[in-house]
């Protein structure tokens, strides 16, 4: 529970999602006040707080305790489950929207997909959304820093799926036969930070150490004191596939 370490401070430190998402989301039509909502890795609030600002009625579903204390602090309109999805009761046909938004990639999804399948209306979509913290395509010296300070851990990468390839999350949701994929679009967008946010929020990055956030805030202050971080947001969304009640479950 790396970010339940981190529960004081994730909120202020992960920076919220850009504006150009929500306005897909605006234009896509599921933004509409009265909407169900289902949150999953719902955080501190980071989507769960705008859900609720658009109208609508939000489950948040949270497994870090301190996380969930924070997030029912700032958002008590939210409902909210402490557990895992994979665990969690969650209603048949009880909301018209489920939400993983930089949480997938921490979810069983041979468990949560047909559950949150269950759990949707036949006209519900599912939108699975993730920060990419450094854009591939735009190099600066800050991320050659950056990668020196990964490339100097010696460690092999983690097992399994890329958290942040959109094209294979997309193939595992077609592959469960479960869902149909209809939209994938990529947000580019740049935030300035400067040393003591680079340290905050690479210290909630659960494969960070403490020193190498501190390496890359230094990195930081040799660099003029700020750096433009440029990012890129993905988004899948997603209709669940017409199969027969008994084959849900």
């Amino acid at each position: 529970m790396h970010f339940e370490a981190h529960a004081d401070t994730y909120g202020e430190a992960r920076p919220p999602y850009p504006p150009a998402l929500w306005d897909g989301l605006r234009r896509l039509g599921v933004l509409q006040p009265g909407r169900r909502a289902l949150d999953i890795g719902a955080g501190t609030g980071q989507a769960t707080g705008p859900l609720l600002a658009a109208g609508l009625n939000v489950t948040a579903v949270e497994p870090g305790p301190q996380l969930a204390a924070h997030l029912r602090r700032a958002y008590p309109d939210a409902a909210v489950i402490v557990e895992r999805v994979e665990d969690a009761e969650l209603p048949e046909n009880g909301f018209d929207i489920a939400i993983a938004a930089t949480s997938i990639h921490w979810i069983d999804l041979a468990v949560a997909l047909p559950k949150v399948h269950r759990a949707l209306t036949h006209e519900g979509r599912f939108l699975v959304w993730r920060n990419v913290f450094g854009d591939p395509d735009a190099g600066t010296p800050f991320r050659e820093q950056v990668a020196r300070i990964v490339q100097d851990r010696g460690t092999p990468p983690r097992p399994g799926r890329d958290p942040e390839d959109v094209s294979a999350l997309t193939a595992e949701l077609i592959r469960s036969g479960l869902f149909t994929v209809d939209v994938v679009r990529t947000f580019r967008w740049n935030i300035e930070l400067n040393d003591r946010q680079v340290f905050r929020l690479f210290s909630t990055f659960s494969d960070w150490t403490a020193e190498e956030a501190d390496r890359a805030a230094a990195a930081v202050r040799e660099l003029g004191g700020t750096v433009v971080e440029h990012y890129m947001t993905w988004l899948v969304a997603s209709t669940p596939a017409k199969i027969p009640c008994a084959d849900r479950r």
